[in-house]
């Protein structure tokens, strides 16, 4: 057995230790954005998530006959288009912009810059989806299926304004675990192919689970909220629209978003970049040396 010296090359996936450095870069460079591109590119990413959010909902409309979990498990694969599309495509998403603090926890960028991005991106996050989902109510999509689109937008975005203020932070600190870890994921691909694989089953997970993500309701809630403005359209769905007491402006904004951000920051900075960080680029415990354990037997 003789040990030799493991330095990833051509298409072999990145160790973690690499991922860590990787990460800790982008996180730099993402930091150092200009306002104008960063703002533009959250922009692009709201968009791309409340057009997995749309898919997902069309996807799960108006099965009521599939078991709950195989209708959970089919929504989040279709909401994974949202994650791949700001991964691939290139885009600027708060949730996994939370994975910067790798690089301010090894001060390569100050606390002012990471407040600067978080804040231009979350901002720009919330254009993006708001807009799409005005886009989409303009275009009536919500009247398809003979109105469960609408239907199951409505379910969605009711629930979601139901929740309590701390189970919303819980929920949105699962999600954020696993929306980072599949960026993290990304971080040790070397193809588009690998990317893809590495975002749909974590997605699909947090999907299924029924886990909060803020700029995926950034996109959900405003969705219900202008669909239930729609009383024709409520009034035609009879017995199959929910209870829509809960589906407000307020109950969106204070039961839901600023709950589920908190959770999203605890889950993607706190259990996924810190941690991270910790193992594997803590100046007293990690080198710029070559990962040696892979033998030839």
């Amino acid at each position: 057995m003789a040990d030799r010296i493991f330095t990833p090359s051509g298409l072999d996936a990145l160790p973690p230790v690499e991922m860590a450095r990787k990460a800790e870069q982008v996180g730099v460079v993402k930091a150092g954005m200009s306002t104008a591109n960063t703002f533009a590119l959250a922009v692009l990413a709201g968009a791309f998530i409340a057009l997995g959010a749309i898919f997902a909902t069309t996807v799960t409309a108006g099965g009521a006959d599939v078991p709950f979990g195989v209708l959970r498990f089919l929504g989040g694969l279709a909401f994974s288009l949202g994650l791949i599309l700001v991964v691939v495509a290139g885009a600027e998403l708060f949730t996994g912009n939370n994975l910067i603090v790798m690089a301010w926890a090894g001060k390569r960028v100050r606390t002012v810059q990471v407040a600067r991005n978080w804040t231009i991106v979350y901002l720009g996050n919330f254009v993006g989806a708001v807009a799409t989902a005005v886009i989409l109510f303009v275009g009536k999509q919500y009247e398809f299926g003979g109105g469960a689109v609408g239907v199951q937008a409505l379910s969605i975005a009711a629930a979601k304004t139901d929740l309590g203020f701390a189970q919303a932070i819980a929920l949105g600190a699962l999600c954020n675990g696993l929306v980072c870890l599949a960026v993290w994921l990304c971080y040790s691909a070397r193809t588009t192919t690998d990317k893809i694989l590495s975002i749909v089953l974590p997605i699909a997970a947090f999907v299924a689970a029924g886990f909060e993500h803020c700029v995926a309701n950034m996109f959900f809630i405003p969705m219900g909220l202008l669909i239930k403005s729609d009383d024709a359209f409520v009034s035609a769905q009879g017995d199959a629209v929910p209870n829509l007491s809960t589906l407000t402006w307020e109950r969106f904004i204070g039961a839901n978003l600023i709950p589920v951000t908190i959770g999203n920051i605890i889950g993607g900075a706190v259990m996924v970049g810190a941690i991270y960080w910790f193992v594997y680029l803590r100046k007293d415990d990690v080198t710029d040396a070559p990962i040696a354990s892979v033998s030839d037997s």
